[in-house]
């Protein structure tokens, strides 16, 4: 089974919690035990999975600015003018694996899926991919 989840961005670069969307695909899906890949198809957003507290937040926002400043004549730039937007979607990453255990995902007490957006505000596409095993 697969689902998508829209989501709405408001900024240029906002991480949005979704994890409770990814769980209720999990729920709906009515598998007990395997996994779930939540995927983005766009080249400008992320997935990873961490704290949703509002400075850690802030702070990956300031150290993505520093690794991929903006306005730094990539080639890329010639063309979009986002490329630093692209860059910061490579380290994050499009995609995670999340084990299914007794039709829960097996997230730690503080972690959270995250949805990244890095060239907004847009609005997006996230698949949700359940399978048993």
């Amino acid at each position: 089974m697969i689902k998508s989840i829209t989501i709405r961005t408001s900024r240029e670069f906002e991480i949005i919690d979704i994890t409770k969307e990814v769980e209720r695909v999990v729920r709906e899906s009515n598998v007990k035990s395997g996994i779930v890949v939540v995927f983005t198809r766009h080249t400008t957003t992320a997935l990873t999975i961490n704290e949703n507290e509002s400075g850690l937040k802030r702070d990956i926002e300031e150290i993505l600015s520093k690794l991929v400043p903006k306005g730094m004549n990539y080639f890329h730039d010639r063309i979009d003018n986002n490329a630093h937007s692209h860059l910061r979607g490579i380290l994050l990453g499009p995609s995670l694996t999340i084990p299914v255990e007794d039709g829960r995902l097996l997230l730690g007490t503080w972690q959270s899926i995250l949805f990244v957006e890095l060239d907004g505000p847009r609005t997006r596409e996230v698949y949700v991919k359940v399978c048993e095993c």
